[in-house]
């Protein structure tokens, strides 16, 4: 479920092939490696296949290596690009650079260089993924609060800093209210007015979204997802998960299922 997919185009049999042997030996099964012959089989390979880095020739028949990355832009394919070429005008770096591309690398090109560029790659493509995990799993009611508003009462920002640390326990607003040093009644009232939620709605959004997490990035079974989410038994948990994402933790597992990591 980890392994990532590497696409290398290129018109040349014996590149594409001294690319994938160094590459498959750096790789040592974290990258499922492809090749393709030009950028018509690209195209098509990565419409039905997820690919994290492609690797591509830009003077090539037919597609260039240019043509392919515009054609992949405006089907919202969106690996992270390599170019390789043995022409260094300026403008194909350019309208590289332009189209996304995050390294151009110069032929001949050194095993060195190549595995030095592929290991950046992969710091954007976990860069990419994380981005991706925090937009599935964001709540947009409790995007203002990430950051925690400096407007907010020392209690409640107390209070939130506490909750946020303690959803796997049993929480009650009398706890939270003790820890802070306020009334029950007067830390409610505060509460709602900073936060925009009660208390037991901003509690059940932040299991709700840590849940969502463990989902995404992990293969624990959903009796143990709704135990460090703070619910005591599954059937509970997937009543409440399915009432706030309209559908039940499985199948927003299955829907999202490539992990962030």
């Amino acid at each position: 479920m980890n392994t990532k997919t590497m696409l290398i185009v290129d018109d040349e049999p014996r590149t594409r092939q001294g690319l994938k042997k160094t590459l498959d030996t750096w790789s040592d099964g974290k990258y499922d490696i492809f090749t393709a012959a030009n950028g018509e089989e690209a195209i098509e390979f990565m419409q039905k296949q997820k690919v994290h880095i492609l690797i591509t020739d830009i003077r090539m028949p037919e597609i260039t290596g240019l043509q392919l990355l515009k054609a992949a832009k405006e089907q919202d394919i969106n690996p992270v690009i390599i170019v390789i070429s043995a022409y260094s005008e300026f403008e194909y770096a350019q309208e590289a650079l332009r189209l996304g591309v995050t390294n151009y690398l110069l032929k001949p090109i050194s095993k060195k260089v190549l595995i030095e560029a592929v290991e950046s790659a992969e710091h954007s493509v976990a860069k990419q993924e994380q981005a991706g995990m925090i937009e599935k799993v964001v709540d947009k009611k409790l995007v203002h609060l990430y950051s925690q508003n400096p407007s907010n009462p020392e209690p409640i920002r107390e209070a939130i800093e506490y909750i946020n640390n303690s959803l796997k326990n049993e929480i009650t607003q009398k706890e939270v209210a003790d820890h802070v040093h306020l009334n029950p009644s007067y830390l409610s009232v505060l509460f709602k007015e900073h936060v925009k939620l009660t208390f037991s709605e901003y509690v059940t959004r932040r299991r709700i979204q840590r849940a969502k997490e463990l989902l995404i990035t992990t293969n624990l079974p959903i009796y143990d997802i709704a135990e460090e989410s703070g619910y005591k038994t599954a059937k509970y948990f997937i009543k409440i998960f399915k009432e706030m994402e309209g559908v039940t933790p499985s199948a927003y597992r299955k829907n999202n299922n490539e992990r962030a990591f």
